[in-house]
């Protein structure tokens, strides 16, 4: 009778022993499919950011993306400086790096007119905004400008995004997802995010100011250069470190951009800033070469 109740509790300890092997072989197999499930998480977390960084994505610091904003300056101005004291301008080539495979439109030419000197006129539903563009000093700069103008890149965009505080005066534009025909909302999740599908490098950073009249390229970071650009219609050097590539100087216009700025925003975004109340629509830039 004895020996048959230790057979009993022998086979019990057996049996729980088993079970417990068993439940232990499981927990071992989820934590492996665990650990595997948040390395591709956190993969597909850094393809996502490269992405963003290069494309314009979610919102940043300050503005839709890309930015033009004092808080997105300070970290971006160092590395943003170093890079362009490399370059010895007039630039006699320009990199242009294909960001997505929309193909919209063609790179511009790895060789720009070094010694050109060209004016813009954007010519909008409110007037003519005139701009010297600054090519010895933002060569490569210019020459992507140029391009852009010159396929019709901008013909019925708006200016999404207008900022009239805190020292930042600035007007935005170029970003083709901003439609004329459109309303644009704050909320929008896209808007501020859209380039021409490659990007290229800082220039002309040494000393830069933002005085009014200057006109100078949005973006996500440094090198992260696209189609956005940003129209300042009241001295914002205060508030902008040199980390936003100056390369033109409004000659004609400034009185528009004051006037937008005027009369307020439909909307503020959360991070500052807000969509015009006075619509500007880009019919279309044109250039002239001498």
């Amino acid at each position: 009778m004895a020996g048959s109740r230790e057979r009993e509790r022998r086979r019990a300890r057996e049996r729980h022993e088993r079970q417990r092997e068993l439940r232990l072989a499981r927990q071992r197999r989820l934590r492996k499919r665990l650990g595997i499930g948040v390395a591709v998480a956190c993969a597909l977390g850094l393809i996502a950011g490269l992405t963003i960084a290069f494309t314009g994505g979610s919102t940043p610091k300050a503005s839709p993306s890309p930015s033009a904003s004092a808080k997105a300056s300070t970290s971006a101005s160092a590395t943003a400086s170093t890079s362009a004291a490399a370059v010895t301008e007039p630039a006699t080539h320009c990199t242009y790096t294909t960001t997505d495979s929309s193909g919209k439109p063609s790179l511009p030419s790895a060789t720009p007119d070094y010694k050109a000197a060209y004016t813009a006129t954007i010519n909008t539903n409110l007037g003519k905004i005139v701009i010297n563009l600054l090519n010895s000093k933002a060569t490569c700069t210019v020459n992507s400008f140029v391009h852009l103008a010159e396929t019709n890149f901008w013909n019925n965009t708006q200016c999404h995004r207008m900022v009239n505080s805190d020292g930042l005066y600035v007007l935005q534009c170029g970003d083709p997802t901003a439609k004329a025909s459109q309303k644009l909302s704050c909320s929008s999740a896209t808007l501020g995010t859209g380039g021409p599908g490659y990007s290229f490098d800082d220039e002309n950073l040494a000393g830069a100011t933002y005085k009014a009249g200057t006109v100078a390229m949005a973006n996500t970071g440094a090198n992260t250069n696209g189609s956005q650009f940003f129209l300042v219609f009241k001295d914002s050097s205060s508030a902008l470190s040199p980390a936003y590539t100056p390369f033109g100087t409004i000659t004609a216009g400034l009185d528009i951009l004051q006037k937008v700025a005027n009369a307020g925003t439909t909307c503020t975004f959360s991070v500052g800033g807000g969509v015009p109340k006075e619509k500007v629509v880009i019919n279309s830039v044109t250039i002239k070469k001498t």
